[in-house]
């Protein structure tokens, strides 16, 4: 089933090339199935890459989805055209009156500040505060999740001696959990980052659990004990590409930064990066999507408007 997203939205000709199902709002309109109302809050500052990482994987199921794109409104990105902002992002006072069924929060490239000095933290902060009753279940990512953790729960962030960067192999804690349903007992996920959630911190509260660890990687995969809050530390949305440039960004800026591990055959920059967790990222989206937002949010949850 396909996601519905604005015609001009820059990702819609990308997903199309790659066979990614996107309908047309009168044809969507005309189907007798209850689409998922999906709420993105993109804090990455590239907007248009990462809206369309996302999407391909929200529109790989067989659910109808309705997104709407939310930027924070006391911080605005200087990497991404205001024209493309101001058309398809809207700011949280706009939303605020509706009701989702999930939202996605991403990362942020802000890890290494504390989190009271962000510049949007207090807007954030009413956003998580507001999501705990107008969406029914929110998967946060990266700086997102870990934002989300300490805000909610007290959790804190520790910085790591160098930067965790690559894509690293994983354990799933729990196997009968529905998140996993169809996965591997191995799978790979990319990380890029420079602080962690320590297991023992999420031990500590008894309304956390976690679900997939990394030897390597450390803690991956969090949830509430209601499962209605997913946080995961990687970045399973990642294309083939996203490392490759994030390394050679670094280079060109010449920062501290070492060959992503487990990416590219044999340590060789020049040659094609393996793409190893595309098969997981698309579970980890459909499962989410499947058993905790399709099937368990109550249809009178999410107001529309007649």
């Amino acid at each position: 089933m396909p996601i519905k997203v604005p015609n001009e939205l820059p990702a819609r000709e990308i997903l199309n090339r790659e066979n990614i199902f996107i309908m047309h709002q009168t044809r969507a309109e005309t189907q007798d199935i209850r689409p998922l109302r999906i709420l993105i809050l993109n804090l990455m500052p590239k907007k248009i890459d990462t809206e369309t990482q996302l999407l391909r994987l929200l529109g790989n199921t067989p659910l109808q989805v309705e997104v709407e794109l939310m930027q924070t409104d006391s911080y605005t990105s200087k990497n991404t055209s205001q024209e493309h902002l101001l058309k398809f992002y809207k700011v949280f006072d706009e939303i605020k009156d509706q009701k989702f069924d999930g939202m996605v929060i991403t990362g942020a490239p802000v890890e290494q500040k504390e989190f009271e000095d962000v510049d949007y933290w207090p807007e954030l902060c009413k956003i998580m505060d507001w999501a705990k009753t107008n969406v029914f279940c929110s998967y946060w990512i990266c700086w997102g999740a870990q934002a989300a953790l300490y805000h909610y729960y007290g959790v804190p962030k520790h910085d790591l001696k160098e930067k965790l960067f690559g894509v690293y192999e994983h354990n799933i804690t729990d196997k009968s959990h529905y998140l996993f349903y169809g996965f591997d007992d191995v799978f790979f996920a990319p990380h890029s980052r420079h602080t962690e959630i320590r297991a023992e911190d999420i031990n500590r509260c008894p309304d956390l659990r976690i679900l997939s660890s990394s030897q390597k990687a450390g803690v991956y995969i969090v949830s509430d004990t209601a499962n209605r809050n997913f946080f995961i530390m990687g970045h399973s949305e990642y294309d083939r590409e996203t490392l490759a440039q994030e390394y050679h960004r670094d280079l060109a800026a010449n920062l501290p930064i070492q060959i992503p591990l487990n990416y590219y055959p044999g340590d060789d920059a020049k040659a094609d990066p393996l793409f190893r967790w595309k098969a997981h990222a698309n579970l980890l989206y459909g499962n989410w999507l499947n058993y905790f937002v399709y099937q368990l949010t109550p249809y009178a949850f999410v107001c529309r408007k007649e």
